[in-house]
């Protein structure tokens, strides 16, 4: 699974990094070295060096300073690349960090935006205005406007029309000279010409050398009729005549090769709210192809193709919809269909015209359009869920290999026979065939075993089968996904010795030394597609299906402070590679950096499952390596809370109560001292921010009650945010009197917990404590499950929903329902308490959490009850407090915080609210302004 060591590059070249390039970090971490090797593509190159430049002249900088070492490198944002174009054995530049302004313009008709921004962060920001970026590939949620430009993007709805080649309007762009040019200026081409006059001359004559050839010119024109990302955009030349406009449109999808975009505008497109959606199947491939150009003609705006195979796997995950789960699948496929409008109207009367289409067309089962979300949400799946089912239960040690083409629309059905002709073949199983039908682009998906020899040379003649039937379709071997080393030896034979040329020389020109992304795009190793490949040996149970894709990094707290979830599970596989080859040094140098940097700085918190296209959770695997080798002083102590929790939680808020009293250098020098002797990650940080303690956990007992209230200990150990407030539990309590609803608390509260704090840190034997006696005082105080139990703190009310689902031992105990206090409050309570005191403005906070308890919906109708003018940031996130984490690593915190943050400082709000105490204290430290539970405002505005 890994890459050979890289030759690291002379220390002269380190050196002048470290000093010549402004804000330039060069990361000396031997592990996110190799984390940073992997990326969604099946190639693995581990960098010589990696950097973080900090701006544009940073970058500048690091290019002239590669180029007079000799050396090449890379730019990597997203790495969700599927091709081979972000990896390398040379510099790596990593711009996810620093590269992430997002500001819309002219009331969000134009964005611009840097390339570590993600397309979703940017269509957050243009939502409001109604609009979003034209391009719209699958993987939004991680791919960054860096890649989107360099691949030159697209996706399921924009077609060639709306591409970023079609919607970019100008870009600051750094050459790899070190010379930057904003095209947007009225006098970009004459700087160009000023600063580089040999390009800007060079670009001229390639030009006129295309134009005055017919056969290039009939070329360019049939192959960018079509989706095509195979070589340089060489419709550039015959689209724009200035040369600072052919370079602008050249760079778009070129892979890195030509300059670095440091920053880019794009016109925006309408978003047309009202959509309705319908799956057409048909007998056979033939059937479902042929009707592709009355559908389009129909205005369809998508039109998703899945062949018999894809139904098959489908249907095997138990999630399709029945008109495909009842379907005896033979040789049929279907077309996913969509139609939208600016208004209802609208849409219903496209929706009437396409169903008149539907009556013409030979269907195997019944075709309706839905505009239910619900409906339309399940049909989505079928598509969207393939690459999770085949790619998730690919063989061990497999690599699931994303591919796309393209054809011309009349082509394509027998394309995609052809097609499932090869893989049976070839004796690739469930390999599926799915895409964009209206634009003739299909993607097919490969599970492949390159450790094998056999497999590797299988996967060689399945290519050049392939790429033989595509050319012969006069189609592109690369639509979306971009040429990178996949398909770099078979550029010339797309396009031809001419145009190959006219490329070979577009290189020279722009990156005379060849410092810019060396061996990608162009490439005379005829072998380079199959050289340097992933191998993937089954490492870890939890964490053996990821595919590297990267769709977990935006969600992840320590994504901008040490390793994301996707790089702690390479960083897995590093480690068990090194050790497999002998070599001890390494291994045990990883494992060293994986402590602080992959256990000690990792929340826990989940998020990465909901954005993981396997569904794999990496906290499950932080909370086994942790259990595995747990501090034994921490292990004796959290043994020991766990026996006596009352006076563990009473002791904690005396103590914090104690210490606000004293002059704060006293405890911060007390806590320092102890940490330097035990370690970070036992003793926490005491910080001036934090406050006094908390009362005690109310008690209350009524024979009347409607629901068990379990108040979280936090608010013992942890005081409200201001002086002579209530906690979230007194609210709650208050709420409920108010509302009239009757609710008891257990008996012996003091004494119980959710368990989250052993869980979290791997402490067995504490947490099997706690659980046996919460739950067993739950079971009796429910009246054995038949209330509901309500907590009021959401990370708690999640504690103790997982504690229930691991009660293995006491099965009766899973019949306990756990309810969060706001969605309790949400349901029960709201419509009984009028509003008299409403809060002027509210920044909003939602939690790990409460996205997994499906909550923040009830968190934000509160919160609208109180206040018109409710603002859910952004840049929101994990806050990475995770009970006592934002104390043991106060800069875990801060890191994780920093966006959220500026956004929320950047204008003056009336409240700041969550729903999680802990979480509550993180945003008041990063921000300033103290965060509230939400029930405690719904408190004072109801009294």
């Amino acid at each position: 699974m890994t890459a050979p060591a890289a030759p690291r590059p002379h220390e002269a070249l380190l050196e002048d990094l470290r000093t010549r390039c402004g804000r330039t970090v060069v990361v000396d971490s031997e592990l996110e070295h190799r984390a940073l090797a992997h990326d969604a593509s099946h190639y693995l190159l581990q960098p010589s060096a990696v950097v973080r430049p900090g701006t544009a002249e940073d970058v500048a900088a690091v290019l002239r300073t590669v180029a007079r070492h000799g050396a090449g490198l890379t730019f990597r944002s997203g790495g969700t690349s599927l091709s081979g174009q972000a990896v390398t054995d040379q510099v790596l530049v990593d711009v996810r960090r620093n590269f992430r302004a997002v500001e819309v313009l002219d009331g969000g008709r134009r964005v611009r935006v840097q390339p570590g921004a993600t397309v979703r962060q940017v269509n957050a920001r243009l939502a409001p205005h109604g609009r979003r970026l034209g391009p719209d590939p699958a993987s939004e949620s991680a791919c960054t406007i860096g890649g989107v430009v360099a691949n030159n993007s697209s996706g399921m709805a924009c077609g060639t029309e709306a591409n970023t080649y079609r919607t970019l309007e100008s870009m600051v762009l750094v050459l790899a000279s070190g010379t930057t040019v904003d095209t947007g200026a009225a006098d970009a081409d004459r700087r160009l010409r000023a600063l580089e006059p040999e390009l800007h001359e060079g670009l001229l004559r390639l030009r006129d050398r295309v134009r005055a050839d017919p056969a290039s010119v009939r070329t360019i024109e049939q192959q960018f009729a079509m989706k095509n990302t195979m070589g340089y955009g060489l419709n550039s030349f015959l689209d724009h005549d200035e040369p600072v406009r052919i370079l602008e449109h050249l760079v778009i999808g070129s892979e890195g090769t030509l300059g670095f975009v440091a920053e880019a505008t794009f016109r925006t497109v309408e978003i047309l709210p009202h959509v309705s959606t319908g799956l057409l199947v048909f007998p056979d491939l033939s059937a479902a192809t042929r009707s592709v150009p009355q559908l389009v003609a129909a205005g369809s705006a998508t039109v998703e193709l899945l062949d018999a195979t894809s139904l098959r796997v489908s249907q095997r995950t138990g999630t399709a919809p029945a008109r495909i789960r009842d379907l005896a699948v033979a040789g049929h496929a279907a077309l996913l269909v969509e139609y939208q409008g600016r208004t209802r109207e609208e849409e219903q009367e496209r929706s009437a015209a396409a169903a008149g289409v539907f009556r013409g067309l030979e269907l195997a089962a019944p075709a309706e359009l839905t505009d239910d979300p619900a409906e339309r949400a399940a049909l989505w799946t079928v598509r969207k869920g393939l690459y999770t089912a085949v790619a998730g239960n690919r063989p061990s040690g497999a690599n699931a290999l994303l591919e796309d083409v393209v054809v011309p629309v009349p082509a394509l059905g027998e394309t995609c026979e052809q097609l499932t002709e090869l893989f049976a073949a070839h004796g690739y199983r469930d390999s599926v065939i799915f895409g964009h039908a209206k634009d003739g682009n299909v993607h097919f998906m490969l599970n492949e075993q390159f450790g094998d020899p056999a497999q590797l040379a299988r996967y060689e003649r399945f290519t050049e089968e392939m790429v033989a039937l595509v050319l012969g379709h006069r189609g592109s071997l690369k639509a979306e996904h971009g040429t990178g080393r996949n398909m770099a030896p078979f550029v010339r034979r797309q396009y031809g010795d001419e145009l190959y040329d006219v490329m070979v020389a577009l290189k020279r020109l722009a990156d005379p030394r060849g410092v810019l992304n060396p061996g990608v795009l162009l490439n005379e190793d005829p072998t380079v597609h199959v050289r340097d490949l992933k191998t993937a040996p089954a490492v870890e149970e939890e964490v053996d299906r990821c595919v590297e894709c990267g769709y977990c990094e935006p969600v992840c707290p320590s994504k901008d402070l040490t390793l994301t979830p996707r790089q702690r599970i390479v960083g897995r596989r590093e480690i068990a590679a090194a050790e497999a080859r002998g070599d001890g040094a390494l291994a045990a140098r990883l494992r060293a950096e994986y402590d602080y940097e992959g256990l000690q700085t990792c929340a826990v918190d989940g998020m990465c499952v909901t954005a993981c296209p396997v569904l794999i959770n990496t906290g499950d695997l932080v909370r086994r390596l942790r259990a595995e080798d747990p501090h034994p002083v921490a292990d004796a102590g959290w043994g020991l809370a766990a026996r006596a929790w009352g006076a563990t939680t009473t002791g904690a808020g005396l103590g914090l109560t104690a210490a606000k009293a004293l002059p704060p250098a006293l405890p911060r020098a007390a806590t320092t001292a102890a940490r330097a002797v035990l370690g970070a990650e036992h003793v926490p940080q005491y910080k001036d921010a934090l406050p006094a303690g908390g009362p005690a956990r109310p008690r209350r007992h009524d024979e009347q009650a409607e629901a068990v209230f379990f108040p979280a200990c936090i608010n013992t150990m942890f005081g409200p945010a201001e002086p002579g407030g209530r906690t979230a539990s007194q609210a709650f309590l208050a709420l409920c009197d108010r509302a009239g609803v009757h609710v008891t608390v257990p008996e012996d509260i003091g004494s119980l917990c959710c368990g989250t704090p052993w869980k979290s840190k791997g402490l067995r034997t504490g947490y099997a404590t706690m659980s046996e006696r919460t739950l067993a005082a739950l079971w009796e105080a429910s009246r054995h499950g038949r209330l509901p139990v309500v907590c009021d703190a959401a990370s708690c009310t999640e504690g103790l929903e997982t504690m229930r689902e691991l009660a293995a031992a006491s099965p009766a105990h899973r019949g306990l329902r756990f309810v969060d206090a706001v969605e309790f409050t949400a349901e029960r309570l709201l419509g009984r308490l009028p509003v008299t005191r409403p809060v002027g403005s509210m920044a909003l906070h939602p939690t790990c959490s409460s996205t997994h308890l499906g909550i923040t919906g009830a968190l934000e109708t509160i919160a609208r009850a109180i206040s018109d003018d409710v603002v859910v940031p952004v840049d929101w996130g994990c806050c990475a407090y995770a009970g006592d984490r934002g104390m043991l690593h106060p800069e875990f915190t801060a890191s994780a915080t920093a966006a959220e943050a500026r956004e929320v400082t950047s204008r003056r709000f009336d409240a700041y609210a969550s729903l999680n105490r802990t979480c509550e204290q993180g945003l008041t430290e990063a921000t300033g302004h103290p965060y509230r539970h939400v029930l405690e405002h719904l408190e004072e505005a109801t009294r």
